[in-house]
C-alpha cells in the first residue's frame, strides 16, 4: 500500500480536503487500499477489529480528513486504524448547515435528500470505540443524531452498495439544512468563505427516510441477509436450522470466491476468482440468526461479508485455514 501523511491533506478550511481513494489511518499516516486489498489480514497485524466487527457510518464532512482524524485521536482519545472508504452517493447531499461551529465559527455541513445528485463522501467502517468517540465529536442526541438511512444509493469502489447504513443527521436547528432563497446550498457549490457568510432560514425537513438508532449500533445488523452455498442451502441438510430466521424468499446468487473440499464432509469456501453458486437468505433478528448460525459453523468458519455480482452485501462464511 502506499503511503502519505496528515501534512499531505490539511484540515482548514473546514470540511478540510480528502484523498480521492480509499485508505486506512494510524499515527498520522494513511495507506492507500483498493478493492483487492485484504483488509482483514492488514488490521489482523495491527490487533485491530475486523471488517465483520465494525459498522459502516456514512461520512460527507470533516471526518473523511486524515488531519481531523488525527484530531480525534489526539483530543477524544480515538484509538486504532481507521477505515476510510470512497463512496459514490446518490440522492444523497451534503449541504450547509443554518449555524456555525461554537469551536471556530466555520459552517459545518449536515445531509440532505436530493434527487438526481450524485457526490463522492466516504464511509467509515468503525469498531464500536470508535463509534463512540464519533458520538462526541456529532454531539450525538444534540446536535445531530445517529441514523439508520433508507433513502439514497450509496456505493463502495468495490461495487458494493450498502443499504440501511448509518449517517449523522442534524438534530438540532444549527444543523438542519440552511435554505436560501428556498432551496439547501451544497458543499460541492461553495467553499467556507462563502458559507460563512449565507443568511437564510433553518430547513425543518431534510426530505431524508431514516430511523433514529437507540444505543450502540450492532455490527452483526450489516446486513440482514447471509450467502449460502453448502450445507445451509434450501432442501439442505442444515436447512431447518436457518429457515425460521428467513424473513422473506430465498433467491440463487453467486459471488466470487472458491468453494472447496474440506475433507470432513461439506464444503468451504476461500478467497479466488471463480463464481460461486449459492443462495441469498433475507435473515429477521440478524443478530440472533447469526449467533445461531455461528454455533454451528463453528470455529473452523469465520464470518465476512461478501457481495453479490450486482453488489448486493450478504454475510458468508469462509474457512478460516484456507
Amino acid at each position: 500500500m502506499s503511503t502519505f501523511t496528515d501534512a499531505d491533506y490539511p484540515a482548514a478550511p473546514y470540511p478540510g480536503t480528502r484523498p480521492p481513494f480509499s485508505y486506512v489511518h494510524l499515527d498520522g499516516k494513511g495507506w492507500r487500499v483498493t478493492p483487492d486489498d485484504d483488509l482483514d489480514e492488514w488490521l489482523t497485524k495491527h490487533n485491530a477489529a475486523t471488517l465483520a466487527e465494525r459498522v459502516p457510518v456514512l461520512t460527507y464532512g470533516s471526518n473523511a480528513n486524515p488531519s481531523k482524524i488525527t484530531w480525534l485521536r489526539e483530543n477524544l482519545g480515538l484509538e486504532g486504524p481507521v477505515v476510510v472508504l470512497r463512496a459514490t452517493c446518490t440522492g444523497l447531499s451534503a449541504v450547509w448547515a443554518a449555524g456555525l461551529r461554537v469551536v471556530d465559527t466555520q459552517r459545518p455541513v449536515t445531509l440532505a435528500a436530493m434527487p438526481n445528485v450524485t457526490e463522492v463522501h466516504a464511509v467509515w467502517m468503525a469498531d464500536p470505540a470508535q463509534v463512540a468517540v464519533l458520538d462526541i465529536c456529532e454531539g450525538r442526541g444534540d446536535r445531530y443524531q445517529l441514523s439508520r438511512l433508507h433513502s439514497g444509493r450509496v456505493q463502495l469502489d468495490d461495487g458494493s452498495i450498502w443499504d440501511g447504513l448509518l449517517a449523522y443527521t442534524g438534530k438540532a436547528e444549527i444543523r438542519w439544512p440552511l435554505l436560501v432563497s428556498g432551496a439547501p446550498v451544497r458543499l460541492a457549490e461553495i467553499g467556507q468563505q462563502q458559507a460563512r457568510d449565507l443568511v437564510g432560514t433553518a430547513a425543518p425537513v431534510m426530505g431524508l427516510d431514516v430511523s433514529v438508532v437507540d444505543g450502540p449500533p450492532e455490527p452483526d445488523e450489516f446486513p440482514a441477509r447471509v450467502f449460502v452455498y453448502g450445507t445451509l442451502k434450501p432442501g439442505e441438510s442444515a436447512w431447518e436450522l436457518v429457515e425460521p430466521w428467513v424473513d422473506g424468499e430465498p433467491y440463487q446468487a453467486s459471488i466470487t470466491g472458491e468453494v472447496f473440499d474440506t475433507g470432513f464432509g461439506y464444503p468451504g469456501l476461500k478467497r479466488g476468482t471463480d463464481q460461486v453458486a449459492g443462495w441469498v437468505l433475507p435473515l429477521r433478528s440478524p443478530k440472533a440468526a447469526l449467533a445461531t448460525l455461528d454455533s454451528y459453523e463453528g470455529d473452523e468458519y469465520r464470518r465476512i461479508r461478501v457481495k453479490t455480482p450486482g453488489g448486493t452485501i450478504c454475510w458468508a462464511y469462509t474457512w478460516k485455514f484456507a
